[in-house]
């Protein structure tokens, strides 16, 4: 208990102390973007008195040497653009010259760096004005969008630890789930052996047969559950085998222990279909679902199997006539642990799913349902 509570104070201390470092970085390039523009300012303020002194060259005229060291020293790399008070464009600086021959790239250079800056205007000697209109320098530019960079840059480390993290926590959970599962099925082994021999020596008194062979059947079903369980954790063997008789193998044996109030009713083709199987996993598939149908039906309704081909791929529908899915749900249900029953771990669906689209490439998804009405339930298989 103390163990969790420091650990989750330690994980709300790095997320806290993150947090502020990287608003103390936002800050700080804040600061510093502000600054520069002050400073680009101060310079362009300086060049417009020098403007204002010595008077605006016309385009492609020659600028003396006090100008030139100005335009030199303070704005190398600001592009500039000179508007006398008719509107003309009297003089551009740091601009290419293919962006000043038509009026209207003008206009649009004009009120881009209208927003970047306020103009500065400036009296000239003879009574009239100008306009100094000043774009941001191509540092100021890259700077400003440095902090969508350095946050695209935390975003993206944010995620990887988020996925490793998420990675090892489900891989710790795989194996806590896998030691249980082999656990499970080494305590139910001891039991089953000795059914078996009870079983034997069932034989030899005067007992109906037919009781026996019910023993038997549920003896091999106890078989194949822990042979089931002991798979966990291990890739499974694949074999070419016959889907339709394995889905109506495990069909008919949950008909034959379930409710008497259930319509059951299964289609299925009347020829062979092969398909690569694990034939012991995918009959589980099959029964979860089943059950599944079962339980949201409480043991009255009407439950339906169907198998159809189209094409290579193998399509299985399992229908029932229960309460229904919400439809926010549909992805939720196959997640580890989500459950509507009071009782249940909320694994069936989440196995069924890790059988059918890890082990066999194939889908598993909610098809249609309406509360109140019912759902389907759909497996995919693609025939190899």
């Amino acid at each position: 208990m103390n163990f969790s509570l420091n650990r989750n104070v330690i994980r709300w201390v790095i997320i806290g102390s993150s947090f502020v470092i990287i608003s103390l970085i936002l800050l700080n390039t804040y600061t510093f973007f502000q600054n520069f523009k002050v400073e680009e300012r101060s310079k362009m303020n300086t060049w417009s008195v020098a403007v204002s002194d010595i008077g605006t060259p016309k385009l492609n005229d020659e600028v003396n040497i006090v100008t030139d060291h100005v335009i030199t020293e303070t704005i190398i790399n600001t592009p500039v653009l000179v508007i006398d008070e008719n509107g003309d464009l009297s003089t551009s600086i740091n601009i290419d010259e293919s962006l000043l021959k038509d009026s209207l790239d003008v206009k649009r250079l004009v009120d881009q760096f209208k927003n970047e800056n306020t103009p500065i205007e400036v009296n000239m000697d003879s009574d009239s004005k100008q306009l100094i209109y000043y774009g941001n320098s191509p540092l100021l530019n890259k700077l400003k969008y440095y902090p969508l960079a350095l946050l695209l840059i935390i975003l993206l480390f944010a995620a990887v630890v988020y996925f490793f993290y998420r990675s090892s926590k489900i891989a710790e959970q795989n194996k806590l789930w896998t030691g249980m599962a082999k656990e499970t099925a080494h305590q139910i082994g001891t039991p089953l052996s000795s059914l078996v021999g009870w079983a034997e020596i069932l034989k030899m008194e005067n007992v109906n047969p037919d009781y026996i062979l019910e023993i038997e059947k549920d003896i091999d079903r106890l078989q194949t559950i822990t042979e089931r369980f002991s798979k966990i954790g291990s890739v499974p063997t694949l074999k070419n085998v016959d889907i339709v008789d394995v889905t109506k193998s495990s069909y008919e044996y949950l008909k034959s222990r379930s409710s008497k109030l259930i319509n059951f009713e299964i289609v299925i083709p009347e020829r062979k279909i092969e398909v690569n199987l694990n034939e012991q996993l995918f009959s589980w598939t099959i029964e979860n679902l089943v059950k599944n149908a079962i339980d949201a039906m409480k043991g009255k309704g009407n439950l339906k199997v169907e198998l159809t081909q189209i094409e290579r791929q193998i399509f299985i529908n399992i229908s029932d006539t229960g309460k229904g899915i919400a439809k926010s749900s549909f992805n939720e249900i196959f997640e580890p642990g989500f459950t509507t029953k009071k009782r249940g771990w909320g694994l069936g669906l989440s196995l069924s799913k890790r059988i059918i689209e890890d082990y066999h490439n194939g889908k598993i998804k909610v098809l249609t349902s309406e509360i109140g009405k019912g759902a389907t339930i759909q497996i995919i298989l693609k025939q190899v």
